[in-house]
């Protein structure tokens, strides 16, 4: 099982052993608070910058679409916090201590209200494409969240495989069209988060969301990618990438991304 832990001190550990580190309550629920009704308000009076995820006219993520890169919206409140936290002492703190000195890379906000498809299983450096190592991401739970509204499920261990091919993914199930294909012995474990803990995982763990099946439940959240220092490269969309400080940083393009690996190993994680 992932090892959840509450206090960043032991965060390394549980990330190299699993993948993926949760730490509880990492912002307060007042700010939580603030970044619900901030985002909420944008999607709702206007989202017409948001990403097109191609979804139908009758879908409820039609009302409420993602945002990607909201960081770069400083004319918006949501931009604004969205790079306020991005760059936060206590965000970025743990990055560090995870994968050594750190850029920004990407900010998202995802709303998934009742009724909304989750994400099939995939891995984020296969987007990314951050080298010669790979991207961390920081998922802020902004409502509490489980099975029933769709949590994250994370799959511990799999960090040590490489990306993986990919397989047509359940249209019932997922928004999007693909997904990692996941053995049947393999553990699958399904997270729960209250609103303030931050899930930080490795580039290639293997994660993704079933629909939320709540009838008044949002799930919403905040997540912030970074990259090491070191990286030389990154996919084009990402660029530029952000210093602790602030500051605009550029990489190199990354080309198309190779062939993908194969990845399953059993053996206990």
């Amino acid at each position: 099982m992932t090892t959840i832990i509450s206090a960043p001190e032991g965060a390394r550990g549980a990330y190299e052993q699993n993948g993926v580190v949760q730490l509880r309550g990492l912002l307060s629920s007042s700010e939580v608070a603030e970044i619900r009704e901030v985002f909420t308000a944008q999607v709702e009076a206007d989202h017409t910058w948001a990403h097109d995820d191609h979804v139908g006219a009758d879908d409820v993520l039609n009302r409420y679409p993602r945002f990607v890169h909201p960081h770069r919206r400083l004319d918006t409140e949501v931009g604004r916090i969205a790079r306020r936290l991005m760059l936060d002492q206590r965000i970025f703190d743990v990055v560090e201590q995870l994968i050594g000195p750190a850029l920004a890379a990407q900010s998202m906000f995802y709303f998934k209200p009742p009724a909304a498809r989750g994400q099939a299983l995939h891995q984020d450096n296969a987007f990314l494409q951050a080298h010669p190592e790979t991207c961390l991401a920081a998922w802020i739970a902004v409502d509490d969240c489980d099975a029933e509204n769709g949590a994250l499920k994370v799959v511990p261990g799999s960090h040590r495989i490489q990306i993986l091919c990919l397989e047509p993914a359940d249209s019932d199930l997922s928004f999007t069209r693909e997904q990692v294909p996941v053995p049947e012995d393999v553990e699958v474990h399904q997270t729960r988060m209250r609103a303030g803990d931050v899930l930080f995982f490795h580039g290639s763990l293997v994660h993704g969301s079933l629909p939320n099946t709540s009838t008044d439940r949002f799930r919403r959240s905040l997540i912030f990618h970074y990259v090491p220092q070191a990286s030389r490269e990154i996919a084009a969309f990402y660029d530029p990438l952000l210093t602790r400080d602030g500051d605009e940083v550029s990489l190199a393009a990354a080309a198309a991304g190779g062939s993908c690996g194969e990845g399953w190993v059993s053996g206990p994680h």
